[in-house]
């Protein structure tokens, strides 16, 4: 089993619509290195740390599982879809997602200022300085070390 950490904005698709939903397709993903971490990387099983991104207080909020392996993301072969990619094709189509299976939320919101404050994070992707990626492997380590923090 693989550990990962999913950022969504909470005003566009929030823990809480992860779970009234329960399973969802993970779509709208634009960069080559998280695409290749979904399609090459996430297995069925695999568990996810959902992080509320670009909202007061980012930082980790519940708990998914990698729900199916990767498929192609319809939205690319939409023209009206933000998500649209025009050199798209069915043959070979440049974009995939998974579905993510709610599992729980967190007691508390683990924020990334928090995070950042631990000497042993400081190799995780998420607190180095500059990484944007909206998926991202996350460490065995790293993993237990932060559901201690939900308890603290």
């Amino acid at each position: 089993m693989k550990y990962w950490l999913m950022k969504s904005e909470p005003d566009s698709f929030s823990i809480d619509d992860l779970k009234r939903k329960g399973t969802e397709p993970w779509d709208g993903v634009r960069n080559y290195q998280a695409r290749n971490f979904m399609r090459d990387g996430m297995k069925v099983g695999d568990k996810v740390f959902f992080y509320h991104s670009n909202t007061d207080v980012p930082g980790i909020v519940g708990i998914a599982t990698v729900a199916s392996p990767a498929y192609p993301d319809e939205s690319q072969f939409n023209p009206k879809s933000k998500y649209y990619d025009e050199k798209s094709t069915r043959e070979e189509p440049r974009w995939v997602l998974i579905d993510v299976k709610f599992e729980r939320k967190l007691a508390r919101t683990i924020s990334l200022e928090e995070l950042k404050g631990y000497d042993e994070l400081v190799d995780m992707p998420l607190v180095r300085k500059g990484n944007r990626l909206s998926v991202m492997p996350v460490a065995k380590g790293d993993w237990d070390f932060i559901l201690k923090l939900e308890k603290s």
